[in-house]
Formats: C-alpha cells, sequence, structure tokens
C-alpha cells in the first residue's frame, strides 16, 4: 500500500466520520435511554410534537406517545418524506429493539440504523473476482453509483441474516441454497452527517464464493447492472475514483485487508481496521 493509496482511503473512513456528537448534537432520550442525537434547529421542531426536556436537561419522548407516532407525525406534516418502511430502534449495536419507527425518520432523529452487505466473491485459479452492481439513476442516493451484489438495510422485525436472505432474492436472484452458504466477516460502523441527517451505520457484512458459472441480475430495480470485476481492479477503482457509493468503500476496505489485498503488516494497515469501528456514542 503506496502512501497516497493510504490517504485516499483514509480519506474514505474520516469522510464517513464527520459527525461530532457532544458538539453539534442534543442527546434525545426515549424509554428511558438516550436513543439518538438531534441538531439542536430540529429540536426545537421537535418540542411542537411533545417532545420536552427533562429535570436531567435531556430532551425526552413523553411515555404516552410511541417512536413510530412520532415518525409519523413529522410525515404526515411534511417534514420527512417517508421511505414506507419500518425499522427497529436500537439504543446499540446488541442491544434489543425498543420500537419502530419509519426508515426515513432515522437520520433526523440520529437514531442507529442497521443494514447488511454482501461481498460476492468468485475463485478463478490464482484470481479472485467480485461482482459489481451499479445502483439505479433513480435512486434517491447516490443514483448511479457502484454497489455490491446485495446490500440495503434492515427492516423491522428481520435479523441480519434474514435482510440478508431477502435483499439477495429481490436485489441479484441469488437462490437460497446458495446464499444460505454465506458467512458473516465484520461488522463496520460509522457516524457521518449526511444530506439526510445524522447517519449513525452499523453494516454486517458478509462473504459468498460464488460459482464460477452463476450469474446475478437485477430484479426489484434498485441495481441496473451487475460486472465481475477482478479484485485487484476494484481496489485500483477504489484508490483512483469515487465511483463507489459512500459506504461500499468502507466494506471494500476492510475486504481488502481480509484478502490480503491490503498487507496486515503494513504500516498503516492497523489505522485503516480500527476507522472502520467508527464512533456511534460520544
Amino acid at each position: 500500500m503506496q502512501p497516497v493509496e493510504f490517504k485516499k482511503l483514509l480519506e474514505y473512513i474520516e469522510h464517513c466520520n464527520t459527525a461530532h456528537l457532544h458538539k453539534d448534537f442534543l442527546p434525545f432520550r426515549a424509554c428511558d435511554q438516550i436513543i439518538g442525537w438531534v441538531r439542536p434547529d430540529f429540536m426545537n421542531i421537535l418540542y411542537n410534537y411533545g417532545v420536552f426536556k427533562a429535570e436531567d436537561q435531556i430532551d425526552t419522548l413523553p411515555t404516552d406517545m410511541t417512536l413510530e407516532a412520532l415518525g409519523e407525525k413529522l410525515i404526515q406534516d411534511k417534514l420527512i418524506q417517508t421511505m414506507n418502511e419500518l425499522f427497529d430502534v436500537y439504543p446499540s449495536p446488541y442491544a434489543k429493539p425498543i420500537g419502530q419507527i419509519d426508515r426515513a425518520v432515522l437520520p433526523p432523529l440520529g437514531i442507529i440504523g442497521t443494514g447488511v452487505h454482501l461481498n460476492g466473491l468468485v475463485k478463478d485459479g490464482d484470481d479472485t473476482y467480485l461482482w459489481v452492481g451499479t445502483r439505479s439513476p433513480h435512486k434517491r442516493l447516490d443514483p448511479g453509483k457502484l454497489d455490491h451484489i446485495v446490500a440495503g438495510g434492515i427492516p423491522a422485525g428481520y435479523t441480519h441474516q434474514t435482510a440478508l436472505a431477502k435483499e439477495a432474492e429481490e436485489e441479484a436472484n441469488l437462490p437460497s441454497e446458495l446464499i444460505s452458504k454465506a458467512e458473516y466477516s465484520s461488522m463496520v460502523t460509522y457516524s457521518m452527517i449526511r444530506p439526510e441527517g445524522l447517519r449513525r451505520d452499523v453494516l454486517y457484512c458478509y462473504d459468498l464464493w460464488l460459482p464460477k458459472d452463476f450469474k446475478p441480475s437485477p430484479n426489484d430495480g434498485e441495481v441496473v447492472s451487475f460486472e465481475l470485476m477482478n479484485i485487484k481492479d476494484v481496489y485500483r477503482r477504489v484508490c483512483d475514483t469515487n465511483d463507489f457509493k459512500f459506504n461500499i468503500n468502507l466494506v471494500l476496505i476492510d475486504l481488502f485487508l481480509r484478502l490480503g489485498i491490503i498487507s496486515s503488516k503494513s504500516a498503516n494497515a492497523q489505522t485503516l481496521k480500527v476507522g472502520l469501528r467508527g464512533k456511534l456514542f460520544p
């Protein structure tokens, strides 16, 4: 890994860790625990929906209002555009969900969002290849960017394993007998400021070694095409361009480290590994 390559890879990680929670956000509490971090200007809006400053000065959701109801009111008043999909609300990656809310409301409230990503790998002799998708030009987020063979958020009621199976069928026509062989490999986390709000994301990463004769096909319109690329070419594409969706780069850096494309013995490998577990809390 050359210094210029390390700088580029580190930039991707830093770009996904731009949030300073204590400095720019206010803690938001529900169900007796802090679940989100909200910008002061949006918190002023939440006061109109019953959110109040408790005796300990922490902004708190009333006990007689559910998170789902709060989200519905914000969408009804056109403050947020619905994504028509409920997500579980997690205080931390290892906690049980305490409620549900429209996916679009997660960033404005700074609530943890969860997703699953699949590295679709192929071995051919000494070479390793990766299936790369191209996102639809009509996607709300990062249209036309390069993506994984399978990636998506984890809807309410799903685990990352069941969400992976769902997304695999919907996005790439991956049969269940293949997706059942996917192996969980790692977790990537970050907290970043995006136009839609604060993204505090947990990505569950899987590897799947696919047969050489298997070809994924777009199914739900979120991806328009797939291309099988040599992993070394993927590495160069990551280092030399900004063609991949913003968080795909992080999952790929994790893959490069695991496959030895980036040597774990290199001087900067540990910095990258630590960076891929960005802070979700102050």
